[in-house]
């Protein structure tokens, strides 16, 4: 089964609900690594695009991108997301 947007969220979420807990002053979240973490990422059926727009629709001021694939959307978009939210 395909991942869906909640899918993606849910682990966002969870990350950065972590990193608030710590008491951490910022999360850096990063595409490939969350996708990898919920699977089928590489692959031929991975949702790349659809995990980069959660990531980035979570962004508010304050927050950072650190790196981002010319085309915007791919493994390499990290964004520091500054805590707590």
């Amino acid at each position: 089964m395909a991942l869906t947007k909640d899918d993606f969220r849910r682990e966002r979420d969870r990350r950065l609900a972590e990193a608030t807990a710590r008491r951490a002053p910022y999360v850096d979240l990063n595409a490939g690594e969350l996708h990898r973490a919920l699977g089928d990422y590489p692959g031929p059926d991975h949702r790349m695009p659809v995990c980069c727009d959660v990531l980035q629709q979570e962004q508010r001021l304050g927050d950072v991108i650190l790196s981002q694939p010319l085309k915007g959307k791919g493994a390499s978009l990290t964004i520091r997301f500054k805590l707590p939210r």
